[in-house]
């Protein structure tokens, strides 16, 4: 079974499934169809998170550790010596190194089972034969037009190559990218062994083209969000010491269950933190269709996402905030009313960094997973998602995202741009995720293993930047608390707080927003009002792109979900 937030990676990662590769090889196929079918939420420059268990080892779950760190150029004086107080949101100064690429061909050599080649074939041919563009690409491309023809021109050449804004549906063909798929299925030809080929693959990605090309190209000063121009920092260098990894994941107990999720260099201990300060609550609180439910996980959401900006970042022990101590501390802080405040809680007598608490403006507040996107390229919210399991009972959930085509300007030789997580690090020496080279952002991306009975079960995850363990905490609850079915619980009305600090540029906070969708229906609403919440309203279908695979072990059966707004994300399988 496979899930995606787009129907080709899903088409892609079944027809591996269908040809005898594994779950791996799978994802790992739909992902590189991802980078074309989604260009404006995530590319080959870019990052991801991964979390999986093996049919071999199913009770360990383990994270895919596919974020690169700052560049050793990126240092804090040296932003401010360029007139910068804030990471910018779009520009080459914002790229962390990609870690993406190497992640997948990493997880194939060790996990999957299918030669290089046949795995980057399907993104081989889409590349050089075309592609449809989906309308919300396209109403990217619009909006960065302008940037495109007046400061970034070798991006207006890949988006817009008769010099004006495509169309839904046209197809766009990128040969740089397919010449660099290509190139990695070449260089190992002469290697011995499958792991061999892959190998030289991954060496020629950190070390050949790519990493020469993106530093010749990136040092020229170009246009960033800021308004101001400055060169990028990152170096060929800077490619050839970062590897991906594999980590121990970060879990809690959650009603029978086991949850899984990255470690504090991204926000999924944050889900862990909420889902322990609900667990002994009365199931009326733990149910987004009441009131009392909307709001109880609204404000534990408010309350652990606090804690993420003032004490996640490289480094950081996730256990600190998941202990039995914290977390009544924390429960103790749920009101019958909306708090006005931005609370962390106080982990070793210190109450953490505080951001800056700059005003959101209204307008900024709802979001679908897909991107908000400003004219001078600065983007929030936005990624895609994967997920597959197998017959032998491999399963993999992965978030891709980062190299945005708006991210910065495209590398004519590469056919993509770099990212720009740096964006979600602080200038302020003293921040948990402050930016220091050759450490981590502190990443939203963040996957979801179930662990039930000692076995992986469930799969999950979604785009949405912010919102992304926001979407998952009312999809996990109903289906471990109220028993739904993942597609059920995928088709449910959802909300989430926009009352944190925002994790891209510019940094925003609000002190009491929600946004739902109408569907929640107006009793919830207006009880949501009446405690004090600012709510908005975002449409009955708008908020969350949620998928899913799992194992149900009792029946022997697979299952998969995929969500149905936008109509754009798709599951299948046999």
């Amino acid at each position: 079974m496979a899930a995606s937030t787009h129907w080709l990676a899903t088409a892609v990662a079944q027809g591996t499934l269908e040809r005898g590769g594994n779950a791996f090889d799978a994802a790992a196929a739909g992902a590189f169809v991802l980078h074309l079918a989604e260009p404006h939420l995530n590319g080959p420059g870019g990052d991801l998170v991964g979390i999986f268990a093996t049919a071999d080892a199913p009770c360990e779950p383990r994270v895919l550790m596919g974020q690169g760190p700052a560049p050793a150029g990126a240092t804090i004086d040296h932003f401010v010596n360029e007139g910068l107080d804030m990471v910018p949101g779009a520009g080459g100064l914002a790229a962390a190194v990609p870690g993406a690429v190497d992640a997948w061909l990493m997880l194939v050599r060790d996990h999957g089972t299918m030669e290089l080649g046949d795995v980057l074939a399907p993104a081989i041919t889409y590349a050089r034969e075309g592609i449809p563009l989906l309308p919300t690409t396209v109403a990217t491309i619009s909006q960065v037009a302008d940037l495109f023809r007046e400061h970034w021109p070798s991006s207006a050449d890949l988006w817009m190559p008769s010099g004006a804004v495509p169309s839904g549906g046209d197809l766009y063909r990128n040969p740089a990218y397919a010449n660099v798929l290509s190139m990695l299925v070449d260089v190992g030809s002469a290697s011995d062994s499958r792991e061999a080929r892959i190998d030289a693959a991954r060496e020629e990605w950190a070390t050949g083209l790519v990493a020469r090309a993106t530093e010749r190209f990136l040092s020229r000063p170009h246009r960033h969000s800021s308004g101001t121009d400055h060169a990028a920092v990152i170096t060929a260098a800077d490619f050839a010491q970062f590897r991906a990894s594999y980590e121990p994941a970060v879990t809690a107990s959650f009603r029978g269950h086991v949850v899984a999720k990255g470690g504090a260099w991204c926000q999924g201990p944050a889900l862990l933190e909420a889902l322990r300060i609900l667990d002994p609550l009365p199931d009326e609180h733990l149910d987004p269709s009441t009131e009392v439910g909307a709001h109880t996980i609204i404000e534990t959401l408010k309350l652990v996402l606090a804690d993420r900006d003032a004490h996640f970042g490289e480094g950081m022990d996730a256990a600190r905030v998941l202990t039995d101590e914290f977390i009544a501390q924390r429960r103790t802080q749920l009101e019958a009313t909306a708090s006005q405040e931005w609370r962390p809680g106080i982990l070793d007598g210190q109450r953490g960094f505080t951001p800056p608490l700059i005003a959101r403006p209204p307008s900024t507040g709802a979001g679908t997973g897909e991107p908000t996107v400003s004219r001078t390229g600065d983007t929030r919210g936005d990624t895609c998602h994967i997920d597959v399991v197998d017959r032998w009972g491999n399963i993999v959930a992965v978030t891709p995202s980062g190299g945005w085509l708006q991210s910065s300007p495209t590398i004519p030789e590469l056919g993509f741009c770099l990212g720009t997580r740096l964006q979600m690090t602080w200038l302020d020496p003293q921040a948990p995720s402050a930016l220091r080279p050759g450490a981590r952002p502190r990443t939203t991306l963040t996957p979801t293993l179930v662990l039930r009975d000692g076995y992986a079960t469930i799969a999950l995850g979604t785009p949405g930047g912010d919102q992304q363990d926001q979407w998952q905490l009312p999809m996990l609850l109903r289906m471990l608390v109220g028993g739904w079915s993942a597609q059920e619980a995928i088709d449910a009305p959802t909300l989430h707080t926009i009352a944190m600090v925002e994790s891209f540029w510019p940094r925003s906070w609000d002190a009491s927003g929600v946004i739902v969708e109408d569907r929640l229906g107006s009793a919830v609403i207006e009880g949501l009002r009446r405690r004090g919440h600012v709510v908005t309203t975002a449409g009955d279908w708008r908020l969350g792109r949620l998928s899913a695979v799992g194992i149900d072990r009792a029946r022997g059966t697979l299952w998969a979900a995929a969500n149905p707004r936008g109509m754009q994300g798709y599951a299948a399988g046999r």
